[in-house]
């Protein structure tokens, strides 16, 4: 890939930045900035070397309708604010704008254009979609790897009507993601969780000759205690699973990988419930399996301390009732307490579960991609980066 580092002179020129600012909000507010905060580098390079930055981002899914409740508003209002520096954002059709029409005061320097999934267009990758949005610019910059699993108009095609460069945070994240997976350092130790298995099983298989430890929590742990003859009450799981755990036991078996999985868990009789802790053989018929338990939690602590490098994906339990959250805190003290580990995190989940303990800076790396996060790992091209190469 071309890196935007790489361009000595961006003076006056004019790039089309396609960010990925789709944070959580709540009437109207933003409740988690981490996708923001990630993108500042990107943006304060641009500015110091004088170039026009008009942004592309997307929020929600909005499925090609305008939906004001959907606006990029709040975001522009909050990058501004990050910046001190004003921002235009631009709610006329993007089928009505021209170059010319963007920079017209001579401060204009960062202009936002309006959700850009608000046009059917975009999801659909449509060619004369991307050669529009081209038209507005000088060069191409894609700082989204968060979005670069997709084969969308501002992330694929467009490479094809402008010179396409990749963007800061989006080299940090393939580094990052590289150095786990091929410049590794052993002892290595995946920790994976989530509520499905099927859609981790690619990653898991990927994974197995890459690690000494691949640990499985969360509601997809389910599936393994349930496979190995475990009631596991009313407690979320996965149908038809039987071969796909085979696989995995088999693949590890092969490749010298210990699987580990729960032996006590956190129990409630519902998501709102006081905690129970509970071995295995006392699950009743309507608990809810909802954390790991103590002796879990010991377990996974030994295995993270004799660790060089680890990869976190999916909290250990329903984290959203602090009841339930002691096993992921546990898992994110032990990982930020041994220095000497390269660390690695990713997905929404855990992200927002490390922020409630302020611990986001104490990783190595926190990826904010969640699907191309996993879908790198599996081992997928993904069209970003593809269209990027």
């Amino acid at each position: 890939m071309n890196s935007i580092r790489d361009l000595e002179n961006l003076n006056e020129k004019k790039v089309l930045l396609r960010l990925d600012l789709n944070v959580p909000l709540k009437d109207g507010v933003i409740v988690d900035q981490t996708r923001i905060d990630k993108i500042l580098p990107i943006v304060e390079f641009l500015i110091k070397k004088n170039s026009k930055i008009i942004i592309i981002s997307h929020i929600g899914r909005p499925k090609g309708k305008v939906n004001k409740d959907l606006s990029l508003k709040p975001i522009c209002e909050n990058l501004e604010n990050k910046i001190n520096k004003r921002i235009r954002i631009i709610y006329q059709n993007i089928f009505e704008l021209r170059k010319e029409d963007l920079f017209k005061k001579s401060d204009d320097q960062i202009v936002f254009l309006e959700n850009i999934r608000f046009y059917e267009e975009e999801e659909k990758n449509d060619l004369n979609f991307s050669k529009h949005l081209a038209g507005l610019a000088d060069l191409y910059v894609n700082d989204a790897f968060s979005c670069s699993h997709r084969a969308h108009a501002s992330v694929s095609k467009i490479t094809e009507f402008l010179p396409s460069f990749a963007g800061l945070q989006l080299e940090t994240e393939i580094n990052a993601l590289k150095k786990v997976t091929t410049e590794i350092k052993k002892p290595t130790t995946c920790i994976i969780g989530g509520s499905k298995i099927s859609t981790k099983i690619g990653i898991i298989k990927n994974l197995i000759p890459k690690f000494d430890n691949i640990i499985i929590v969360g509601g997809m742990a389910n599936n393994i205690l349930s496979h190995k003859g475990n009631r596991i009450g009313k407690s979320i799981k996965e149908e038809n699973c039987e071969t796909i755990i085979n696989e995995i036991f088999e693949t590890s078996k092969n490749h010298s990988c210990v699987i580990t999985y729960p032996n006590d868990v956190v129990v409630g009789k519902n998501i709102d419930d006081k905690s129970k802790i509970k071995e295995l053989n006392e699950i009743t018929d309507d608990d809810l399996i909802l954390d790991i338990g103590p002796k879990t939690i010991h377990k996974i602590k030994n295995i993270i301390e004799d660790s060089k490098t680890v990869l976190w994906n999916g909290p250990a339990g329903y984290f959203e009732n602090p009841n339930f959250a002691n096993g992921s805190y546990e898992i994110a003290k032990t990982i930020i307490k041994k220095k000497t580990i390269f660390s690695v995190v990713g997905g929404g989940d855990t992200i927002t579960l490390i922020n409630k303990i302020d611990a986001i800076d104490d990783f190595n790396f926190v990826s904010t991609a969640g699907g191309a996060f996993l879908e790198y790992l599996e081992g997928k091209e993904l069209p970003g980066i593809k269209a990027l190469n």
